[in-house]
């Protein structure tokens, strides 16, 4: 069944138009009047009596009619289905360049990531500030959302406005609750199943990773001074974005 993202809340038996994405992804499938799909908000705007949205519940719902650029449903029976994984983990990720950004967002909202903070490193190639920023995160956004229509997350990752690295970690408590890693190719960094083994299975945990060419010593040591524990992947020297993408895998899967 078609599954659409809808940003308003959702209710049994209420009768609400599409979003204008959502609107436009219906009419390419040709759905029509009488077909059913599925909606999800991540707890979009839920009051007190519908907190159950911020677990990541769905909606049934039937297509009422369509216009040339509406369609109106009808909201059906809840799911209360959490598809999260039981582990939060949040990436940090100093931005490759190009469309490399775009495949890590989608691909770690596959894998169930919590956030998504793209960083300005020392190294970084892609480098956007002001009306280009906003473009790009909003973007990114919108291929989270799609990752998640079609893996069957109903929690959206946020991806956090852009930071410079120094910024971010300059904003990170000196402690924290959660467990914290630093992708580091350091001589005697610790592996990373070493570091979260002895954690419980729900523990969060807050993951870096740099662009291409890593991050520098400097910022290394400052990301150490926050409580960040260098790991390491194994031997193999993995491309920027696929790096934070097996770390995911590893500490989600």
């Amino acid at each position: 069944m078609p599954r659409f993202y809808c940003p308003a809340p959702l209710t049994t038996d209420a009768t609400l138009d599409l979003p204008p994405g959502a609107a436009r992804h219906v009419q390419v499938l040709r759905l029509q009047p009488g077909d059913s799909i599925t909606l999800f908000n991540s707890g979009f705007g839920a009051p007190a009596e519908l907190a159950h949205q911020a677990t990541g519940d769905s909606y049934d719902a039937t297509i009422e009619r369509m216009g040339r650029s509406e369609v109106v449903v009808r909201v059906g029976a809840r799911h209360p289905a959490n598809h999260a994984p039981l582990r939060p983990v949040h990436l940090a990720v100093g931005m490759p360049a190009n469309d490399r950004m775009d495949w890590l967002v989608e691909k770690a909202t596959e894998l169930g990531v919590a956030s998504i903070q793209p960083l300005l490193t020392e190294r970084s190639v892609l480098r956007l500030s002001g009306e280009r920023a906003e473009k790009k995160i909003n973007h990114w956004r919108g291929v989270a959302i799609a990752a998640c229509e079609q893996s069957g997350h109903n929690l959206v990752p946020p991806v956090f406005d852009m930071s410079t690295l120094s910024d971010w970690l300059k904003a990170q408590p000196a402690t924290s609750t959660t467990t914290r890693g630093l992708l580091s190719l350091r001589p005697g960094t610790q592996r990373l199943g070493d570091l979260v083994a002895p954690l419980p299975g729900t523990a969060p945990v807050l993951f870096l990773s740099g662009p291409e060419g890593g991050l520098s010593a400097t910022e290394e040591e400052l990301a150490i001074s926050r409580g960040f524990v260098p790991v390491t992947l194994g031997a193999q020297v993995l491309r920027s974005e696929t790096a934070p993408l097996a770390a995911l895998a590893r500490l989600l899967c």
